[in-house]
């Protein structure tokens, strides 16, 4: 068990699926690496984990980032994938991710 009480082979098979550049699609991500079928809690704590810097929101230099939340090695979001990724889970526009965003982009 890794990241949230994934399942390892589950989140390496989620990292695989988009180690190209400008591969990344969150639905396929959060449902391939299990985070899809969590509970709310172990979703609010994955949000924390993210949340790098405690804000209570994940910015765009956060997303960036995304993936190496789940595995050191993994590349960051390219600036395309970063700002669809935003841009799919800033529902209120305020150019940030909050808790309950993430939820819903989670489980889309």
């Amino acid at each position: 068990m890794t990241f949230a009480g994934l399942n390892e082979a589950e989140v390496k098979a989620a990292l695989d699926g988009c180690s190209a550049a400008d591969s990344f699609d969150y639905k396929k991500f959060f449902k391939t690496c299990g985070l899809a079928g969590k509970s709310a809690d172990d979703v609010k704590k994955a949000f924390a984990i993210i949340d790098q810097d405690n804000s209570g929101f994940i910015e765009e230099d956060e997303l960036k980032l995304f993936l190496q939340n789940f595995s050191a090695s993994a590349r960051a979001l390219t600036d395309k994938e970063t700002k669809a990724f935003l841009a799919a889970g800033d529902s209120d526009g305020d150019g940030k991710i909050g808790v309950d965003e993430f939820a819903v982009l989670v489980k889309a």
